[in-house]
């Protein structure tokens, strides 16, 4: 039985992004960079301005005031998208809108709000400061410079931007394609016939779903049955996925095949069974070079070991660089007693409360209770070496749902 750490440092240690792919710039949303972005081009392309209101020299404001507002002539008016046609000379201005470009001679835009115009003259009641309301030429981008450096993880404003560049095509890091095969005579699929001595295969829908939010594609295989040639006829051609997923059938049970036929079909097999709960029946290998992980049959079993496991294996081929749930320290309300040569990833739902966090059981710890999975956010991380665990006590959560940390008005919830 190997440690959750080493289990982890053998996974990763021989695992590598994928290649480069070409997508367009929208299909890139979520994906890792494979190349630096450079600015092609300045931007803006010149000098423009930010607000509505009008073009003028700073020089010939500096007397205004709401009690003494200075009198310029409006020489013309420059929509945005259009070109200026005059410069400005002593005693005038220009009405401009926002984006537009600022015309020779304009040094400042005093914004619409600070004047009065009546017919082609326009009153300023405030004093104008030399560059105020303009945004200069290259101010944002800089012809050549590097604006998004490889391994982004491509969000809205790198899109912005590269649409800003005129980038429609960027390279990104592949994603992997993940078969999913569930097995067990006992599996039954979702829109079969309701029986009294079939379980449902959620095994393979929540594996898809924690696919799916990973970025990767899932390959559903279907469901196996508890014999060789069964088992053999989804794993041979499950072969062809970047990454192979089981889930049940890696127990000591005399139908319990999984790992023997991994072995049959070219495994290399590296661990069975990890010093975890729950999740120690898994295994792990490698064939052809691609990982092969036989997951746990207990649905909690098997979602918590691809959170440890599988997880940051897909975001490594995908090129991420931050491969891990963010943690916090939490106080656990209820005490645990446990196993010591384990560590135990216990269902918890974490709530702010006094400046800090506090986490809550979400119930019965069975690694068959799914329900647990559903009311928590987090797994409270009790580590190997440890008896138990008192009520009141700090530890470390991994949050699997970040979305505790926005607490809104309920008046926002209300219906209309």
């Amino acid at each position: 039985m190997i440690q959750v750490e080493d289990a982890l440092n053998i996974i990763l240690k021989e695992t590598f992004p994928l290649g480069a792919e070409k997508v367009a710039v929208l299909e890139s949303l979520g994906r890792v960079l494979g190349e630096s972005v450079y600015g092609g081009r300045i931007i803006p392309p010149r000098d423009n301005s930010s607000m509505d209101g009008y073009a003028v020299r700073e020089v010939d404001t500096q007397e205004a005031s709401p009690s003494n507002p200075i009198i310029l002539d409006v020489i013309e008016d420059i929509p945005a998208g259009s070109i200026p046609k005059r410069a400005i000379g002593i005693g005038q201005a220009a009405r401009i809108m926002t984006g537009a470009p600022i015309p020779e001679g304009a040094d400042a835009v005093v914004k619409v709000e600070d004047t009065r115009q009546t017919g082609q003259r326009v009153e300023l009641t405030v004093a104008a400061k030399k560059a105020e309301n303009i945004r200069f030429a290259g101010e944002d981008v800089r012809e050549g410079e590097e604006v998004i450096p490889a391994g982004t993880v491509v969000r809205p404003a790198e899109v912005g931007m590269m649409a800003a560049l005129g980038k429609s095509f960027v390279s990104v890091y592949q994603r992997p394609v993940v078969a999913v095969i569930a097995t067990g005579d006992e599996l039954a699929d979702i829109d079969d016939p309701v029986s009294s001595w079939k379980i449902v295969n959620s095994n393979a829908y929540s594996l898809t779903a924690q696919i799916l939010q990973c970025g990767a594609v899932p390959l559903l295989m279907g469901i196996a049955r508890d014999n060789r040639e069964d088992l053999l006829a989804k794993f041979r051609p499950a072969l062809r996925a970047d990454v192979i997923l089981s889930s049940g059938g890696v127990s000591v049970g005399d139908y319990d095949m999984v790992k023997d036929i991994m072995t049959e079909v070219g495994t290399d097999i590296e661990f069975w069974r990890v010093a975890m709960k729950p999740g120690k029946p898994l295994v792990y290998g490698r064939i052809s070079g691609k990982p092969i992980f036989g997951l746990p049959g207990n649905p909690v079993s098997t979602m918590v070991s691809f959170e440890q496991f599988v997880r940051p294996v897909l975001l490594k081929m995908m090129g991420h660089r931050f491969l891990f749930r963010r943690t916090v320290q939490a106080v656990l309300k209820e005490g645990l007693d446990k196993q010591p040569e384990l560590t135990y990833f216990v269902r918890v739902h974490v709530e702010r409360k006094d400046g800090g966090y506090v986490a809550v059981l979400t119930g019965e710890q069975s690694s068959g209770i799914l329900k647990s999975m559903v009311r928590a956010n987090g797994l409270a991380i009790l580590p190997k070496g440890v008896r138990n665990i008192s009520s009141g006590e700090r530890v470390t959560v991994q949050m699997i749902d970040d979305s505790f940390n926005m607490t809104l008005n309920p008046e926002y919830f209300q219906e209309r």
